[in-house]
């Protein structure tokens, strides 16, 4: 079988990154954690690590840099002017990059998304700060939408996931997520209970993210960014409301069937896409 290698960064507040290698590895990759100075300090031919010898690059959630200068803002400057035409020939080659929470920041204002026409370098849209004016730290439903390009949620309708983010608001111009839309690169919506559009309310979309936007793909949908954390539902414990579920089971006599979180079909996605397309 194919070994897929990921490479989750490390580094200077981003916290995520034991919980995103753990899901990788129960999808199926062979992945690494790896210091951001590792991948952007020196030539490629100095024996610093390249993305030559990786499949998926994740961003991760975290605080990079403690978010000085905005969310996201010096990471994405340490990525663009170090590696940034090593980033392109990643995608050139039709590799994989997933940024989750802050690494959804980070890519925006990176400009690799949302990449209209293979433009990876102007920054279209923001994540900026939460309309409460507050961090916020919940779970959120989601509605994922199906007739995307997006190769990480291929097959799958609804998530359940945990947020944790003070920017994590979606804003463009009107005529930027009309595009978006157009071109089906909104991803995942927040959602109400009964699964129906959030409608921009609180508490079923967090932070004010118009159009209830929760993550977004370029228009290959190899390039993902998503506000809520997949990795962080890894196990069917990680939910609040895991006890309630397993007891309300028991009652009828039956177990919980799968142990694994629904957040690790995400990365089992891009591990199969890569298994089967490189």
């Amino acid at each position: 079988m194919k070994t897929v290698k990921a490479l989750v960064l490390t580094g200077y507040g981003l916290n995520c990154d034991y919980e995103t290698d753990f899901s990788l590895k129960l999808a199926g990759a062979d992945s690494e954690r790896i210091h951001i100075n590792e991948l952007i300090s020196g030539p490629k031919d100095s024996g610093r690590v390249s993305l030559d010898n990786y499949h998926i690059l994740v961003l991760g959630g975290g605080f990079s840099w403690a978010d000085d200068h905005g969310a996201g803002v010096i990471m994405a400057a340490k990525l663009r002017y170090n590696i940034g035409e090593e980033i392109e020939e990643f995608i050139r080659e039709g590799k994989l990059i997933i940024g989750i929470c802050n690494g959804f920041q980070a890519l925006v204002n990176l400009g690799l998304l949302p990449g209209f026409d293979g433009d990876y370098h102007s920054r279209k849209v923001a994540l900026t700060y939460n309309d409460s004016g507050n961090f916020i730290d919940t779970w959120v439903k989601l509605n994922v939408k199906e007739d995307t390009e997006c190769i990480f949620t291929k097959g799958i309708s609804t998530l359940e996931l945990p947020v944790r983010h003070g920017e994590g608001k979606f804003y463009a111009k009107k005529e930027i997520i009309d595009r978006l839309i157009k071109k089906n690169q909104v991803v995942m919506q927040y959602a109400d209970n009964e699964g129906h559009p959030a409608q921009g309310k609180w508490p079923f979309n967090p932070n004010g993210s118009l159009y209830d936007i929760a993550g977004i793909c370029d228009t290959t949908g190899r390039i993902f960014g998503v506000m809520p954390h997949p990795e962080a539902y890894n196990h069917y414990t990680n939910h609040p409301e895991w006890v309630i579920k397993k007891e309300k089971l028991a009652r009828m006599g039956k177990t919980i069937e799968k142990e694994e979180g629904e957040g690790i079909a995400i990365f089992r996605n891009a591990v199969n896409y890569i298994r089967e397309n490189l």
